[in-house]
């Protein structure tokens, strides 16, 4: 099953919400390894994308499509099965008997 957000088609999760959000992920959660003069530069564009009019509805998006990931995976995220309890062993006693 193929998914597009408009006509761009999303071939991994992260183009999804790319995608679906209009900006990069990596602007909002940083990248590894980056400085703190990197990070200050990646935080101050957030903060002028999300001033801009366009974007004002960001944050009700992301935690819209937060929403609809864990509805739509939540058998999979919340998959808990009960382990079975391994049966008991019991050590043989030789208490009573000739070696």
């Amino acid at each position: 099953m193929r998914t597009y957000v408009g006509h761009q088609q999303a071939v991994s999760m992260e183009d999804f919400v790319e995608l679906a959000l209009g900006t990069p992920v990596e602007l909002w959660l940083g990248a590894e390894g980056e400085t703190d003069e990197e990070r200050a530069a990646r935080l101050d564009a957030a903060r002028d994308i999300l001033a801009d009019p366009e974007y004002s509805n960001l944050p009700d998006d992301v935690a819209r499509i937060t929403a609809e990931v864990i509805e739509t995976y939540a058998p999979e995220l919340f998959n808990v099965v009960p382990l079975a309890r391994p049966a008991g062993r019991r050590r043989a006693s030789r208490k009573g008997k000739a070696a």
